[in-house]
């Protein structure tokens, strides 16, 4: 095992966007300093960071910054090369390793490692050519044909009804292999973040229900509304997960529940995750904190949540008047900030765009119903649509 990184060293990140900048901001105040490689002039993690290398990923110059710096380098986003995994692993800790990425970025990867592990996955079959989508399986359908690689938030995902439909949303993945998965009625969504250090010990936070508008996390609702046993078995779920996968750092397991209390799960993300943001104000160690704690090799902290919590993301459209206004205008933040157990961060991006994530703000309350209903004020004031 590695000895300890103490405070005063420097971390290494990959990626520059707000989940980096939420991990810079934790790695910070446990005393480290951070070297940020991210390849825009502005970014959210970089605007934060103690070096940011601005750079692309795959740079040999800029990797061997960042390898003479740090000791240990993590990522943000899981579609980072695993040719730069793979040159920094030479020298530093790198955690996750390029390995248990690579799994994560390949949903036909993912879901037969998935099966593997012994847990349940909605019923799927890979569509590999024209063939495969013009002749899909009819208990597939109706489904959502899913590109293999690079889909978030919605992105790389439609929705087909017949095996026409499935061989034209085939061929406008541009004919790469996808996933034709079955549409399942769903009655809750949840996900659970796990940390797993390089001793092997585990731990995981509440069980967050989720819920989703235009394909990206709109709320999360923390404890999740579901049986205890329920919530043990989605936490049991991620903890074998991680285990199989050797995990090392801060992993989210997204999960499905169908009826009767079924549960699916539907992919992990190799990282911090949107669900998780919650941990920051709610719990006793942050998602963030955790990474950085795993990422020196020092003892993982609690993860117990003091209160309730309800994490609202807040998107570009904010900025907007309406569906059809192009000038922006910055929101009336002092309406969030007038509810006390309102704690709003905002990631520091300068252009807002509809459908982006510029911020979120977290809902504390002695119970789950006074966090939900000071959350439907807030979105209320913020012209936030959708039901809570």
């Amino acid at each position: 095992m590695s000895a300890p990184i103490a405070p005063g060293a420097w971390l290494g990140l990959l990626g520059g966007g707000q989940l980096g900048r939420m991990f810079s901001m934790a790695a910070q105040s446990l005393g480290y300093k951070v070297a940020v490689i991210d390849p825009g002039d502005h970014s959210p993690a970089g605007s934060v960071a103690d070096r940011h290398i601005r750079t692309d990923y795959l740079d040999p110059e800029g990797l061997a910054q960042l390898a003479a710096l740090a000791g240990a380098v993590t990522t943000e986003f899981e579609n980072v090369p695993a040719a730069a995994l793979l040159f920094l692993a030479r020298t530093a800790r790198v955690m996750p390793s390029a390995a248990s990425v690579a799994i994560a970025q390949d949903r036909i990867e993912e879901k037969a490692f998935l099966s593997r592990c012994g847990v349940a996955v909605a019923p799927y079959a890979v569509l590999r050519d024209d063939a495969d989508a013009r002749s899909p399986d009819p208990a597939l359908l109706p489904g959502i044909v899913k590109s293999a690689r690079m889909g978030y938030d919605g992105k790389g995902q439609i929705r087909v009804d017949t095996a026409v439909e499935a061989a034209a949303a085939f061929r406008a993945m541009g004919g790469q292999a996808c996933v034709l998965e079955r549409r399942l009625a769903l009655t809750a969504e949840l996900s659970v973040v796990v940390a797993r250090n390089e001793h092997g010990q585990t731990a995981t936070w509440p069980v967050a229900e989720n819920r989703h508008r235009d394909g990206i996390l709109d709320v999360s609702i923390v404890p999740a509304r579901v049986p205890e046993a329920l919530a043990l078995a989605a936490q049991a779920s991620a903890t074998a997960i991680a285990e199989r996968l050797d995990y090392r750092g801060v992993l989210c397991v997204e999960m499905f529940v169908t009826a009767g209390d079924g549960l699916l799960v539907n992919e992990i993300a190799p990282r911090p995750h949107n669900s998780g943001h919650y941990t920051i104000d709610a719990c006793v160690t942050s998602q963030f904190e955790q990474q950085a704690r795993v990422l020196a090799g020092l003892p993982l902290g609690g993860t117990h949540a003091h209160l309730p919590a309800v994490m609202v993301n807040l998107l570009g459209d904010l900025w907007y008047a309406d569906a059809d206004a192009e000038s922006q205008q910055e929101p009336d933040w002092a309406r969030v900030l007038r509810h006390p157990q309102a704690k709003l961060h905002l990631y520091g991006k300068a252009q807002p765009r509809r459908g982006r994530k510029m911020g979120h703000v977290t809902c504390l309350a002695s119970t789950l119903d006074a966090a939900l209903a000071t959350a439907r004020e807030i979105r209320r004031d913020l012209r936030i649509p959708g039901k809570v």
